[in-house]
């Protein structure tokens, strides 16, 4: 009997959405939201009744009743460290993600919105491989100074779902494969994945290369020095350096396409600024694989900023010594949520408690 999922991926200012059956895609669609909606909402829990009518209002719209589902999948966010696999949402994980525990990021609606829709009709919620994931070695833990621990924040739905594919067309088990993977978005995560485990990854949101829209790693005594500069607080220090550094401090835009269209017209600047971000990105690339003893599989370029081929023949340019570069363009995330659910729903893999221990699906 073939199984309906509705897969749910909230953004910052988007709830992406579409219902599958099995693996055949039926609806879809991406709900923008505007910032005088989202404005009015103090925290991002208190987003969850305006969400929520979104993901129902989409159901409506295309005739689908809630009863006909089979399960939910909603994109996991910042939770206690776990490992890859599919999670049934439970009332601990809920109220980590409500609260903010682990940090506050938009993914944190995903496990949310799936229980609310599921509870209705008495189907299971899941989340799969969440920005969480740690598969770290122990030495990818230290920082270099003691009291700060490296964290393993990365886009591991869209890495994890490409590196199967890509698995099954080379017609080897992914836990026999060493890749370097790189998601290309407005953040860049750069992990040595080793038979599987994601072994270690610049944590996207504060590390690594600068991307269209974060700063990266940047040079520490500077960088303190301009915590205590008294011309930012904290909060709009952090704001800077995640939502407006990067491609966007140099060039004052997010886009890498408007910023492409400035260097190819002979803007000398932009040209500098992605060559400069491509820089690190090959840097990172090379960087883990040595985190991989250079036994590496393949190098494998995703994400939104994958369909730009102004950047990925740049990138390939000096990363292609390492073997072969597959492209996956875009961001398979939910299908790759569906998958994950049914993975579980037809008896294909265990079902993950947040307990981390291995239990059958009820």
């Amino acid at each position: 009997m073939s199984k309906c999922i509705l897969a749910i991926n909230p953004g910052s200012t988007s709830t992406k959405l579409a219902i599958y059956e099995d693996m055949k895609l039926l609806f879809a669609k991406t709900i923008r939201h505007g910032e005088e909606d989202l404005n009015r909402f103090r925290r991002l829990a208190d987003q969850i009744p305006f969400r929520l009518q979104a993901v129902k209002t989409f159901m409506e719209e295309n005739g689908f009743d809630s009863a006909s589902l089979s399960g939910v999948a909603g994109r996991g966010g910042l939770l206690k460290p776990l490992q890859s696999g599919t999670y049934e949402v439970c009332e601990a994980m809920l109220e980590d993600a409500r609260t903010g525990v682990f940090g506050e990021h938009a993914s944190n609606l995903g496990s949310i919105l799936a229980f609310e829709i599921a509870s209705e009709v008495g189907i299971p919620a899941f989340i799969v491989d969440p920005v969480g994931v740690d598969e770290f070695i122990p030495e990818a833990r230290l920082s270099g100074f003691a009291g700060i621990k490296r964290k393993s924040q990365l886009h591991a739905l869209n890495m994890k779902a490409v590196s199967r594919k890509i698995a099954s067309e080379i017609g080897r088990p992914l836990d026999e494969l060493n890749f370097v993977v790189v998601h290309l978005g407005a953040g860049i995560s750069v992990a040595a994945q080793k038979r599987g485990k994601l072994i270690d990854v610049n944590n996207a949101d504060n590390e690594g290369p600068f991307s269209p829209e974060r700063a990266g790693t940047l040079p520490l005594k500077q960088l303190i020095s301009l915590c205590y500069s008294g011309k930012y607080t904290e909060k709009e220090l952090i704001h800077l350096v995640t939502r407006r550094g990067g491609v966007c401090s140099y060039l004052g835009t997010k886009s890498v396409m408007d910023a492409e269209e400035r260097a190819l017209a002979g803007d000398a600047e932009a040209e500098l600024v992605l060559r400069a971000m491509v820089h690190q990105i090959a840097k990172e690339i090379g960087a883990m694989a040595t985190v991989l003893d250079g036994e590496v599989d393949g190098v494998i370029l995703t994400g939104g900023l994958a369909h730009s081929d102004y950047i990925i023949v740049r990138i390939k340019k000096r990363v292609e010594f390492l073997g072969n570069v597959y492209v996956f363009p875009g961001e398979e995330e939910l299908e790759a949520l569906a998958a994950g659910a049914l993975r579980v729903l037809n008896g294909e893999e265990l079902v993950l408690r947040y307990s981390g221990q291995r239990e059958e699906v009820r």
